[in-house]
C-alpha cells in the first residue's frame, strides 16, 4: 500500500523530465499519468471477484507480480507509448493489490485489532503520497528517469516475498464464477466514466466526445446493474449496500477521499508556485498533514471502543470541514507557517474519518464476501479521487482564469499565462514583469480557497449524513453468541470474529475452522453481522 501510494504522486515530479528526453507531447504527458487510473479503477471490481474465487493470498501475489513486471518495463523503454503501456500493465497490477490488501484484514484481525490493522494501511497509503515528490525529487538529482520505476520492483519483490511466509490464503468456495460479460461491461464502463471526468475540464463538459463518453459510460453501468440483479452471488453486490453499516461507512470513505484527493491536487503547485518551493521541499511540507494523520489513526481505535463509529466519524469529518475554512483564509502573502497549522489539523480529520469508516465498513462484510466487498469499496473511494481532482480542479482553473490580470499581453502570452500558475510564472520571468507573477499568485490563491470552501461543505454534509444515518456500534461491543449467550472471554469473541494465527481461536490459524484444502469457511452469518452493523 505504500508504494502504491507514492506511485500514484511520484510522476508528477518526473513528468518535465520524460517530457524533455522523450519527446512527448501534452497529450502524450496526459495519458502517462492518466492511464494508471483508468486501468487502477475500472478493473478493482472483477479484481476481488477473482480473489474471493481463486484465492485472495494468491490474486494478491499476482497483483504485485504484475505491478513489479509493469514497473520493470517502465526502466527501459524510451518512448511515450511504451511508458503508457507501463502505466497500464502497473495500474492492472494495484487494481488487484488495493482490494486484495484490505479484504484480507478481516481474517487475519478481529474486532479489537481490525481498527489498527486499517489505520496501518491508510497511514501507509497516505504517507505515500506526499513520499512521492520527497522520493520522486531525490531520484532525478541522482539517477536517469527511469528510476522513478525502478524504485517500485524491490519494494514489490518484498512484498510478494511477506504475502508468501506471511499471509494465509483464504477464499470463498462458493464465489461465482468470473462472468465474462459482466467484467466487460464492468471495466469499459467504469473506464470511460473516468475517462469522460478527467477530459471533461480540458474539453469542456458540454462537449460532444465529453458527452457521449459519459452517456456510453452511464449506459454500460446501467447494463452491468440489471445483468448483475439477476445473478445469485453478483460481482457488482449492490445488495451490500442495503446494509447500512455498509453504506454509510462507504458514503463517508469516499467523501472524505474526495476532499483530500482535492486537497492533495490543489496544494503542490501552491507550495513550489506561489512559496516558490522545489519539488523536494514540498513533499517535506506536506509531512504535517502525514503527522495529524498518523496520530489520528493511531488514537482513533479506544475513541471507537467507548464512542462508536457514529459519533468518532462525524466529529473527523468536521474537524477536516474546519481545517479546510482555515485554509480557505490564507492570504497570498502568508508564509508556510499558516499552511503548515491547517495541514495538521486536515491530518486529524482525515485520520479521524477514514480509520474507523473503513473498518466498520469492512466489518459489515460478511467474511466469504469480503473480496468483492472490498473491491466494491475502493472502486467507490476511487472514483471519489477521480472526481475531486477532475471537479475541483475545473473549479481552481475557474477561480484562477477569473482572477488573472493580463492586460497589456499578447494574446499568445496571455493564453499561456492562463494555463496554470506555472505558465504565468515563466511568461513573468520571460517578459520580466513582476506584476504578472503577482496577479498569478494571488489569482491562485483565490482559485484555491474556493476548492477548500468546497470542500469544507463537502465535508460538512459527509458528517451531517453519517451522524443521522451510521448505525450506533460499538468497535469493542461483544457479538452475540448462539442462543443469545455472550461469549465466555474476549478470547471467544476474537475466535468468531477471525483473526488470524495466535490472535484468538476460530479464524484461519485454527484447524477447526480449517477444510483439508487449506481454504477457511466462512464465519455464522450472525457474527458477521453482529461485527460491523451494529444488529446481533
Amino acid at each position: 500500500m505504500l508504494v502504491l501510494g507514492f506511485d500514484m504522486t511520484i510522476l508528477n515530479v518526473a513528468l518535465p523530465t520524460m517530457a524533455s528526453q522523450l519527446g512527448a507531447d501534452t497529450g502524450e504527458q496526459q495519458w502517462i499519468a492518466d492511464s494508471y487510473l483508468v486501468v487502477f479503477a475500472a478493473t478493482m471490481l472483477p479484481a476481488g471477484l477473482l480473489g474471493d474465487r481463486f484465492g485472495r493470498r494468491s490474486m494478491l501475489i499476482t497483483g504485485l507480480g504484475i505491478f513489479l513486471v509493469g514497473s520493470l518495463v517502465g526502466t527501459v523503454v524510451s518512448t511515450p507509448g511504451w511508458v503508457i503501456v507501463a502505466r497500464t500493465v502497473m495500474g492492472l497490477g494495484a487494481a488487484l493489490i488495493m482490494p486484495l490488501a484490505l479484504s484480507v484484514v478481516p481474517s487475519l484481525f478481529g474486532p479489537g485489532e481490525r481498527t489498527k490493522a486499517i489505520g496501518a494501511i491508510s497511514a501507509a497509503s497516505a504517507l505515500g503520497m506526499p513520499l512521492g515528490p520527497i522520493i520522486g525529487g531525490w531520484l532525478l538529482d541522482h539517477f536517469w528517469w527511469g528510476s522513478v520505476f525502478f524504485v517500485n520492483v524491490p519494494l514489490a519483490a518484498i512484498g510478494i516475498l511477506c504475502c508468501a511466509l506471511l499471509v494465509p490464503e483464504t477464499r470463498d468456495p462458493a464465489a461465482p464464477t468470473v462472468d465474462i460479460g459482466s467484467t466487460l461491461l464492468a471495466t469499459l464502463g467504469l473506464g470511460l466514466l473516468v475517462f469522460g471526468i478527467i477530459e471533461g475540464p480540458d474539453h469542456g463538459w458540454g462537449a460532444p466526445l465529453t458527452l457521449l463518453t459519459l452517456f456510453t459510460a452511464v449506459a454500460l453501468i446501467t447494463g452491468l446493474v440489471l445483468r448483475e440483479r439477476r445473478r445469485a452471488r453478483p460481482m457488482l453486490d449492490i445488495g451490500l449496500l442495503g446494509q447500512r453499516g455498509f453504506l454509510w461507512n462507504s458514503v463517508a470513505a469516499t467523501l472524505v477521499t474526495l476532499v483530500l484527493s482535492g486537497l492533495l491536487f490543489i496544494l503542490p503547485p501552491y507550495l513550489q508556485a506561489v512559496l516558490g518551493h522545489d519539488a523536494f521541499g514540498t513533499g517535506v511540507r506536506l509531512l504535517p498533514m502525514m503527522g495529524g494523520l498518523l496520530v489520528a489513526a493511531r488514537a482513533s481505535a479506544p475513541l471507537i471502543e467507548r464512542f462508536g463509529p457514529r459519533v468518532v466519524v462525524p466529529a473527523g469529518l468536521t474537524t477536516l470541514a474546519g481545517a479546510a475554512f482555515l485554509g480557505a483564509t490564507t492570504d497570498a502573502g502568508d508564509g508556510y507557517g499558516h499552511t503548515a497549522l491547517w495541514l495538521t489539523v486536515v491530518g486529524f480529520g482525515f485520520g479521524f474519518a477514514i480509520v474507523p469508516a473503513m473498518d466498520a465498513a469492512l466489518g459489515a462484510l460478511p467474511r466469504e464476501r469480503a473480496g468483492s466487498g472490498s473491491g466494491l469499496l475502493m472502486t467507490l473511494r476511487q472514483f471519489g479521487g477521480a472526481i475531486g481532482v477532475a471537479l475541483l480542479g475545473s473549479l481552481l482553473a475557474s477561480g484562477y482564469g477569473d482572477r488573472l490580470r493580463t492586460d497589456g499581453l499578447s494574446p499568445d502570452a496571455a493564453d499561456t499565462a492562463d494555463d496554470s500558475i506555472v505558465a504565468a510564472h515563466l511568461v513573468a520571468d520571460a517578459l520580466g514583469d513582476p506584476r504578472l507573477a503577482e496577479s498569478a499568485n494571488s489569482a491562485y490563491v483565490h482559485g484555491m480557497a474556493l476548492v477548500l470552501l468546497v470542500c469544507g461543505a463537502t465535508a460538512l454534509l459527509a458528517a451531517a449524513l453519517t451522524a443521522c444515518f451510521l448505525p450506533d456500534s460499538r468497535a469493542g461491543r461483544p457479538a452475540t453468541a448462539d442462543k443469545g449467550q455472550e461469549p465466555d472471554d474476549p478470547g471467544d469473541l476474537q475466535g468468531l470474529a477471525g483473526p488470524g494465527g495466535a490472535a484468538g481461536r476460530g479464524g484461519p490459524g485454527d484447524p477447526s475452522h480449517a477444510r483439508p484444502d487449506g481454504d477457511t469457511e466462512a464465519p455464522p452469518s450472525h457474527v458477521a453481522g453482529a461485527s460491523g452493523d451494529g444488529r446481533q
